[in-house]
């Protein structure tokens, strides 16, 4: 199943003129295909992005085993403006917890909360990029978000990006951890990555 992974290679579709968002999801050790996620949103919603920040808008990213299974996890970002809070929706429907992007940042990050809105967690940014660690409320890590290289040519002329996902050892296997810091990757891509 995926969510009882350890690790996650992310990565962002290429397309010109996209208005939508696609991810493969990989083991990153044997290189298999184990999900995937995109963005479902109405058409109105993507003829506004071109001509409105796509970081304000809403979208709803739903990630599935299969093209025919049922989402395992959907993540949804209402209309924002100063602070976005994306929600993190499990396979039964039910909110696992939510992240509120920090106002201020140098490497941006964002808090995460339980569905009762307690805040369990913090993501933390790399100045220089795209380095996000998920803390504990001690300062544990629980897992790490890095951008692996795609090449320069491909960095250059597309938003395309691959990234990887791992939850710490001394976690081990935890469907609950795995599902936000797997949202968690996919979020720092629509909150503070991508702008068109």
């Amino acid at each position: 199943m995926l969510l009882e992974r350890r690790a996650f290679l992310v990565k962002e579709r290429v397309a010109m003129m996209k208005l939508t968002d696609r991810y493969d999801i990989f083991d990153p050790e044997t290189g298999e295909m184990i999900g995937f996620a995109h963005e479902n949103i109405s058409t109105f919603s993507q003829l506004l992005r071109l001509i409105v920040n796509k970081q304000m808008l809403p979208t709803t990213v739903v990630i599935k085993e299969t093209e025919d299974s049922e989402p395992v996890v959907t993540i949804h970002r209402p209309v924002s403006f100063l602070r976005s809070k994306v929600n993190v929706i499990g396979q039964d429907q039910n909110l696992v917890g939510f992240f509120r992007s920090k106002l201020f940042s140098l490497g941006g990050g964002f808090t995460v909360h339980n569905p009762e809105g307690e805040q369990i967690a913090d993501v933390k940014g790399n100045w220089k990029g795209w380095d996000f660690k998920l803390l504990d409320m001690n300062g544990n890590e629980l897992g790490r978000v890095n951008k692996k290289w795609a090449g320069a040519m491909k960095e250059m002329f597309t938003s395309a990006d691959n990234y990887v996902i791992t939850l710490a050892e001394s976690v081990g296997t935890h469907p609950g951890l795995a599902t936000l810091l797997l949202a968690a990757g996919l979020a720092i891509d629509i909150v503070f990555k991508e702008s068109k």
